[in-house]
């Protein structure tokens, strides 16, 4: 009978989460490669080489891809003829291998996960509790899978409980559009069809742990429902001509997979799930010898890829930028942002929106007259950094806080990731204000241009606190003009078209 001790556990979970935080997936590297060679999309292609410098300059410094350093979920499965030596649960031992992660001193990822979902939602300050999936099954191994699943992603995941006569196909494409670019694609889609509704999303999400093999697929042909299903809706969502960051291009996502499993006769239930730029998943097996410890991969295997923005970017100082000066920035142009600029996010907007709603003003030293922000919830500093791994978050979730922060602050940009919907458009368009896109799954890269960093307001809510940041040519682009002219629309609708005229010749 095979015994595993505690610490074996522990150390194990603790160490490929700290490995996942830096170290992309082979395959997927190569699949973002793949892409970006391919790539005709300026803008696309611009955005796959941040990615691709970002991930190698994880690899080497090993810090975070991400800021968002994710929501731990565990896939265990534990055989029958198991023993453990140890004294704390199974779960509490998860728990503390994820908590000896997040705090390692020489790597701190970003505690992201809130206690009281529906209330106070308190940080619980160490990204515990993991989600945890567990099967017993026959064996005398424990086999565990890990994940760290990034907020923006994990907010679009989708799920339809379809008639059995409906086209899951056509689900899957009339879906993707309406998931934004807030998932940072290219990426992955997870698909789990049948069982029932918590099932088919357990399997979405279990499929992203599986290793990216659709060129593979293609070349052999599919044999099966499912591989027949995984060409067609790869094919189909790529059409959509969505691209990078959903700037336009030609690849959208890099593969999908499925899995299933049988359902009632009366039901055909479809979940989707997006993996994202910072796609992190391992896997390790425990047989009683000691702890599993994941292999480092050899760098030379991560593509040398040169970005220079070129001679045509615009450089602003932001500390002389004034409401005038941005009427003349154009869709889609690279700004390269220095100066001063503050950052806020959620928790932070709501604050702002509670003073303003009670008749009092802003913390002493926040102004936002003639400036921009940044919304971030950057990952703590370690040695000689001015700031951790600090890219942006989901834009769209601050369109409810737009007007508000447009009509009373003085604002006059903003920069985030991925698209506006249009409350936060037509704020921007109605103050003749702009929104800057800077690349969400570069976060890393990104903080090499911050310069200074300082916590001014709200510091009780950590990484959400109101931070001012000095910046030092920080790329981004223009991704809403002060008409409300927005890429993220004229961008897809030019390149489906590109791709459709393509095929139909």
């Amino acid at each position: 009978m095979t015994v595993i001790k505690q610490n074996d556990l522990i150390n194990s979970v603790a160490d490929a989460l700290q490995y996942i935080s830096y170290y992309h997936p082979l395959d997927f590297i190569q699949a973002v490669n793949a892409a970006y060679e391919k790539e005709e999309s300026g803008a696309a292609k611009d955005a796959m080489a941040q990615i691709l410098i970002n991930s190698r300059m994880c690899a080497e410094g090993h810090r975070p891809i991400c800021q968002d350093t994710g929501i731990v979920t565990i896939f265990i499965k534990v055989g029958m003829d198991v023993q453990w030596d140890a004294e704390l649960s199974l779960e509490d031992m998860i728990n503390e291998g994820v908590r000896t992660a997040y705090k390692h001193p020489d790597n701190k990822l970003r505690a992201s996960i809130l206690d009281d979902p529906a209330g106070t939602r308190k940080n619980t300050g160490d990204n515990t509790p993991a989600v945890i999936h567990m099967e017993i099954v026959k064996g005398n191994t424990v086999d565990i899978q890990v994940a760290a699943k990034g907020g923006g992603s994990e907010a679009k995941s989708k799920f339809a409980m379809l008639n059995p006569s409906d086209d899951i196909v056509d689900w899957v494409v009339k879906t993707v559009p309406t998931m934004g670019a807030g998932w940072c694609p290219p990426g992955m889609l997870g698909i789990g069809i049948g069982g029932t509704a918590e099932k088919a999303m357990v399997m979405a999400k279990e499929s992203l742990m599986e290793s990216i093999d659709i060129q593979e697929l293609k070349a052999r042909g599919a044999k099966t429902t499912t591989e027949k299903l995984r060409l067609e809706i790869y094919e189909r969502v790529n059409d959509l001509g969505i691209g990078a960051q959903g700037l336009g291009g030609l690849t959208t996502v890099l593969d999908i997979k499925i899995k299933d499993y049988p359902t009632h006769a009366a039901n055909k239930p479809v979940a989707m799930i997006p993996n994202c730029a910072a796609t992190r998943h391992a896997h390790f097996v425990l047989d009683g010898s000691g702890p599993s410890l994941q292999t480092p991969p050899k760098l030379e295997d991560w593509p040398k890829i040169t970005w220079d923005v070129g001679p045509s970017a615009r450089r602003v100082n932001m500390d002389e930028v004034t409401s005038e000066s941005i009427k003349e920035w154009k869709p889609g142009e690279t700004i390269l942002l220095s100066g001063k600029m503050l950052t806020g996010r959620d928790a932070a907007h709501k604050k702002i929106q509670d003073l303003f709603d009670n008749g009092e003003p802003l913390p002493d030293g926040v102004d936002f007259t003639n400036r921009f922000i940044y919304y971030v919830g950057p990952v703590d500093p370690v040695r000689e950094e001015v700031v951790g791994p600090a890219g942006p978050t989901t834009a769209t979730r601050m369109d409810k806080f737009t007007e508000m922060m447009l009509d009373k602050t003085g604002l006059i940009g903003m920069v985030g990731k991925a698209e506006r919907g249009p409350t936060g458009i037509e704020a921007i368009k109605k103050h003749k204000a702009v929104y800057l896109m800077a690349v969400g799954g570069a976060a890393y890269l990104v903080s090499k241009a911050i310069t200074h960093s300082e916590v001014i307001a709200f510091p009780e809510l950590g990484m959400e606190a109101i931070h001012e940041f000095e910046v030092k040519d920080m790329p981004v682009t223009v991704a809403v003009d002060v008409n409300g002219n927005a890429v993220h629309q004229t961008g897809p609708q030019e390149w489906q078209k590109i791709i459709l005229e393509r095929k139909s010749k």
